[in-house]
Protein backbone atom coordinates (compact mmCIF):
# COMPACT_ATOMS: atom_id res chain seq x y z
CA UNK A 1 0.00 0.00 0.00
CA UNK A 2 1.49 3.21 -0.90
CA UNK A 3 -0.38 6.79 0.44
CA UNK A 4 1.00 9.58 -1.31
CA UNK A 5 0.32 13.85 -0.50
CA UNK A 6 0.99 16.36 -2.72
CA UNK A 7 2.09 19.99 -2.06
CA UNK A 8 2.99 23.25 -3.95
CA UNK A 9 -0.08 24.33 -6.27
CA UNK A 10 -0.76 27.75 -6.16
CA UNK A 11 -1.60 30.57 -8.12
CA UNK A 12 0.84 32.28 -10.37
CA UNK A 13 1.10 34.37 -13.38
CA UNK A 14 1.25 33.17 -16.69
CA UNK A 15 4.96 33.03 -17.96
CA UNK A 16 5.84 32.05 -14.06
CA UNK A 17 6.59 28.62 -12.18
CA UNK A 18 6.18 26.18 -9.55
CA UNK A 19 6.86 23.24 -7.96
CA UNK A 20 4.91 20.22 -7.30
CA UNK A 21 5.66 17.61 -5.06
CA UNK A 22 4.70 14.41 -3.90
CA UNK A 23 5.59 12.94 -0.78
CA UNK A 24 4.92 8.72 -0.77
CA UNK A 25 4.60 6.38 2.39
CA UNK A 26 4.90 2.76 2.14
CA UNK A 27 8.34 1.02 1.87
CA UNK A 28 7.93 -0.32 -1.82
CA UNK A 29 8.36 3.65 -2.96
CA UNK A 30 12.02 3.17 -4.82
CA UNK A 31 10.89 0.12 -6.65
CA UNK A 32 8.02 1.61 -8.60
CA UNK A 33 7.16 4.15 -10.80
CA UNK A 34 5.57 7.54 -10.35
CA UNK A 35 2.60 9.70 -12.69
CA UNK A 36 1.53 13.68 -12.56
CA UNK A 37 -1.86 14.10 -14.30
CA UNK A 38 -4.36 16.73 -14.34
CA UNK A 39 -7.95 17.56 -14.08
CA UNK A 40 -9.35 20.85 -15.51
CA UNK A 41 -12.83 21.63 -15.02
CA UNK A 42 -15.26 19.74 -17.50
CA UNK A 43 -12.25 17.61 -18.78
CA UNK A 44 -11.22 14.56 -17.91
CA UNK A 45 -7.81 13.48 -16.16
CA UNK A 46 -4.97 13.76 -18.79
CA UNK A 47 -1.06 12.43 -18.34
CA UNK A 48 1.37 15.57 -17.58
CA UNK A 49 4.70 13.10 -16.87
CA UNK A 50 6.15 10.35 -15.51
CA UNK A 51 9.10 8.37 -14.03
CA UNK A 52 10.35 5.53 -14.02
CA UNK A 53 11.71 3.74 -10.38
CA UNK A 54 15.13 4.48 -10.62
CA UNK A 55 14.62 8.10 -12.37
CA UNK A 56 16.72 7.19 -14.84
CA UNK A 57 13.50 7.65 -17.82
CA UNK A 58 11.19 10.01 -17.88
CA UNK A 59 7.92 10.40 -20.46
CA UNK A 60 6.21 13.65 -21.22
CA UNK A 61 2.64 14.83 -22.94
CA UNK A 62 3.10 17.08 -26.17
CA UNK A 63 1.70 19.62 -24.38
CA UNK A 64 4.46 19.99 -21.43
CA UNK A 65 7.48 18.78 -23.05
CA UNK A 66 9.87 21.30 -22.62
CA UNK A 67 8.33 23.37 -19.73
CA UNK A 68 7.63 20.79 -17.18
CA UNK A 69 10.52 17.92 -15.84
CA UNK A 70 9.69 15.42 -13.20
CA UNK A 71 12.22 13.91 -10.79
CA UNK A 72 12.52 12.22 -7.91
CA UNK A 73 14.66 11.61 -4.83
CA UNK A 74 13.77 8.05 -3.39
CA UNK A 75 15.92 8.60 -0.01
CA UNK A 76 12.81 11.35 0.53
CA UNK A 77 10.26 9.15 -0.88
CA UNK A 78 9.26 12.14 -3.27
CA UNK A 79 8.92 13.25 -6.52
CA UNK A 80 8.52 16.57 -7.90
CA UNK A 81 7.40 18.35 -10.76
CA UNK A 82 9.03 21.21 -11.52
CA UNK A 83 6.78 23.47 -14.07
CA UNK A 84 8.04 26.78 -15.77
CA UNK A 85 6.45 28.77 -18.57
CA UNK A 86 3.06 28.25 -17.09
CA UNK A 87 0.12 29.16 -19.72
CA UNK A 88 -3.48 29.70 -18.58
CA UNK A 89 -4.38 25.97 -20.23
CA UNK A 90 -2.58 24.34 -17.62
CA UNK A 91 -4.50 25.33 -15.36
CA UNK A 92 -6.06 22.54 -13.40
CA UNK A 93 -5.89 19.62 -10.06
CA UNK A 94 -2.76 18.26 -10.10
CA UNK A 95 -2.39 14.70 -9.30
CA UNK A 96 0.62 12.43 -8.23
CA UNK A 97 0.10 8.30 -8.86
CA UNK A 98 2.13 5.21 -8.34
CA UNK A 99 1.48 2.08 -9.94
CA UNK A 100 3.21 -0.76 -8.76
CA UNK A 101 5.69 -1.82 -11.77
CA UNK A 102 8.85 -0.21 -12.68
CA UNK A 103 8.12 1.01 -15.87
CA UNK A 104 6.34 3.94 -16.85
CA UNK A 105 2.93 4.54 -18.02
CA UNK A 106 0.70 7.17 -19.58
CA UNK A 107 -2.70 5.69 -18.73
CA UNK A 108 -4.89 6.86 -15.38
CA UNK A 109 -6.12 3.20 -15.67
CA UNK A 110 -2.31 1.38 -15.35
CA UNK A 111 -1.62 3.41 -12.04
CA UNK A 112 -2.84 1.91 -8.50
CA UNK A 113 -2.36 4.57 -6.16
CA UNK A 114 -3.64 8.53 -6.41
CA UNK A 115 -3.23 11.49 -4.18
CA UNK A 116 -5.55 13.89 -3.14
CA UNK A 117 -4.53 16.62 -5.99
CA UNK A 118 -3.51 20.07 -5.19
CA UNK A 119 -5.02 22.72 -7.48
CA UNK A 120 -2.71 24.61 -9.98
CA UNK A 121 -4.29 28.27 -11.05
CA UNK A 122 -2.61 30.39 -14.18
CA UNK A 123 -4.02 33.63 -14.35
CA UNK A 124 -2.96 35.50 -17.92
Amino acid sequence: QVQLVESGGGLVQAGGSLRLSCVGSGRSFSTIAMGWFRQAPGKEREFAAAINWSGGSTYYADSVKGRFTISRDNAENTVYLQMNSLKPEDTAVYYCAARRYHSIANYPEEYDYWGQGTQVTVSS
